[in-house]
């Protein structure tokens, strides 16, 4: 995988090479984003399943035919960002999902989000981007180990560590998968701009909640995209293996 942060000057200056998602709520995109930047939240492309699991990305290859139909191919590189307060962690779901189904061009969160793009002094529109995308073929090659089901994650718990990444509330009146720890998503990041830990603050923050990179770490929320943040910030740090249990606890609860 070739994921990691990139700066709004940089995505600026190189305006025209990189394919810009935005992973806000659609409203939000729609009042101002980035120009070019193309709508692409977790609330467009989750749904809930026929097991009345809720919060289910949608199936890879109807993923793959999205993408396509956005000029987008799994070699393209790709810009994604947020902001500091609608998009939820939805950004790094995006990178995740890109991840998961075997993109191989670079991936790059813009660090700061549309925030820091707008502190830079760089413009702002309201304009969708209509016919200008030529379709392309998105091959699919799943990295299954980025993912698990709630069925593997229990024949596998006593050999991962498990997070939690809910707020305190959720995690003290909800239903949650057996052994987990909790550290909310939130401290996953840092500073106005939600910048993702580097690995020493999040070598630290795992340590101090007995985690070490010597096993997986499985994160979890409700429907994985707030875990993806964690994930993300994990996998950034280039230690041991995360995964983001993408069902979370929307498909523990209704294992059988």
């Amino acid at each position: 995988m070739d994921i990691g942060l990139i700066q709004p000057e940089k995505v600026h200056a190189e305006t025209g090479t990189w394919t810009i998602l935005d992973a806000r709520p659609v409203s939000i995109w729609e009042k101002n984003h980035i120009p070019g930047a193309i709508s692409f939240s977790w609330e467009s492309y989750t749904r809930t399943d026929d097991k009345k699991i809720a919060y289910r990305v949608f199936q890879p290859e109807e993923i793959a035919g999205i993408l396509g139909k956005r000029g987008i191919d799994e070699q393209t590189k790709i810009a994604v960002y947020g902001d500091t307060d609608t998009s939820w962690g939805g950004e790094a779901w995006v990178v995740w999902l890109l991840s998961w189904l075997g993109h191989t061009g670079p991936v790059r969160l813009i660090e700061g989000g549309i925030d820091a793009w707008e502190k830079a002094g760089f413009p702002l529109t309201s304009e969708s981007v209509t016919g200008t995308l030529l379709p392309k073929t998105y091959h699919v090659a799943l990295r299954y180990q980025l993912n698990i089901s709630a069925e593997a994650l229990e024949r596998m718990k006593k050999d991962v560590f498990i997070v939690d990444t809910r707020s305190f509330m959720e995690w003290i009146t909800g239903d949650r998968v057996p052994g987990a720890v909790h550290i909310n998503w939130e401290e996953f990041y840092t500073g106005p701009l939600k910048t993702p830990l580097d690995a020493n603050a999040l070598s630290r923050l795992l340590e101090k909640n007995g985690i070490s990179f010597d096993k997986p770490v499985v994160y979890y929320c409700t429907g994985g995209i707030r875990s993806s943040f964690a994930w993300l910030t994990h996998q950034l740090a280039g230690k041991g293996s995360p995964v983001n249990f993408e069902g979370g606890t929307e498909e523990w609860k209704r294992r059988k």
